[in-house]
């Protein structure tokens, strides 16, 4: 059970499942076993490298198979925290509601909707929860947290996914690259690829079919730089009742816009586009006429379906189109 604002206690869970964490550990051990041929040759310099990375990989995977797994359970008179290494005994502890004397609610450096809530004790302790998992009701949630708790002049936080807002934004609005940066990228480009042909010409020596060849493919970038450079910044999203209005930049930096409405929605679903599914799941619209939209990076597998929820309650998505 999540923090959901119809229920009588709010839990909050942080930490990765084993299966996880195998996945990220295996391909670190594999990255590391890489560096152990290292170890049987004479040169003093390969060895040394390969045993810093069989170090540096050990302590990466022993730290993501010994972090810890948290949950706290929010009552309306305590807050019950557990937390349990792989392989350790569970650890508990109550924090009476007596004991809170103040909450706030920082966000996220590092993904713009995640927030937790940060509790200051009469002792002058400060418990810092895991972040709420529903980014869509966050100001419900610490409103309700607030007045059982008796925490006065709690500041709403400001959260650009939140349902009680008319609009719901995910990304950021969208500005063209400046043309003098766009220029000195193109220039780059064609500097990178002209180089081994310069050198060559500056020592004397004869250039070979590759370096001749990276001429006319320095032009070629310098070109697609220079005209689809700003395809690169991504979406801008306004999820609205009713319709969703998609914002992106053609290649010369001129705005384009497209109207989701539900019912032209064929599914939607929450997919992982990156590492781990614990800050890089978006959400995908797939229309009936075969165009796909992806949202900008939202978070959480858990948070983005939150999201994704409340964009199938706005739309009037159907039943059968929903997928998350």
């Amino acid at each position: 059970m999540d923090d959901a604002t119809t229920s009588t206690d709010i839990r909050l869970r942080e930490g990765s499942s084993i299966a996880q964490r195998l996945i990220v550990a295996g391909c670190a051990a594999a990255v590391a076993l890489c560096f152990t041929p290292g170890l049987f040759t004479r040169d003093t310099l390969e060895i040394i490298i390969s045993v810093l990375a069989l170090l540096v990989g050990a302590g990466f995977v022993v730290g993501i198979m010994m972090a810890p797994a948290v949950v706290w359970i929010i009552t309306p008179n305590e807050i019950l925290i557990g937390q349990q290494r792989p392989f350790g005994k569970l650890r508990t502890r109550v924090v009476p509601k007596d004991d809170i004397s103040g909450l706030q609610v920082p966000g996220s450096k590092r993904v713009k909707a995640r927030f937790q809530l940060a509790f200051t004790l009469a002792s002058g302790e400060r418990l810092t929860s895991p972040p709420i998992s529903d980014v869509t009701h966050v100001r419900d949630t610490v409103a309700r947290i607030a007045a059982q708790f008796g925490v006065a002049n709690v500041e709403a936080p400001r959260n650009p996914l939140d349902a009680s807002n008319p609009e719901m934004h995910l990304g950021e609005p969208l500005e063209p690259f400046p043309a003098r940066d766009i220029r000195i990228l193109a220039l780059i480009a064609v500097a990178l690829c002209a180089l081994p042909y310069a050198y060559k010409l500056w020592r004397g020596l004869p250039p070979s079919h590759v370096e001749i060849l990276l001429l006319p493919v320095g032009v070629i970038a310098a070109f697609a730089v220079y005209r689809y450079a700003n395809l690169v910044t991504g979406a801008f999203w306004i999820i609205r009742p009713g319709d969703i209005r998609v914002e992106r930049l053609w290649g010369d930096g001129t705005p384009r816009a497209d109207h989701i409405e539900g019912r032209v929605v064929k599914t939607i679903t929450v997919e992982r586009r990156g590492r781990s599914e614990d800050e890089h799941c978006i959400v995908v619209i797939r229309l009936h006429s075969g165009k796909r939209f992806r949202s900008p990076r939202i978070g959480s597998r858990v948070e983005a379906r939150a999201v994704g929820a409340e964009i199938v309650r706005r739309l009037g998505i159907p039943a059968e189109s929903n997928k998350i």
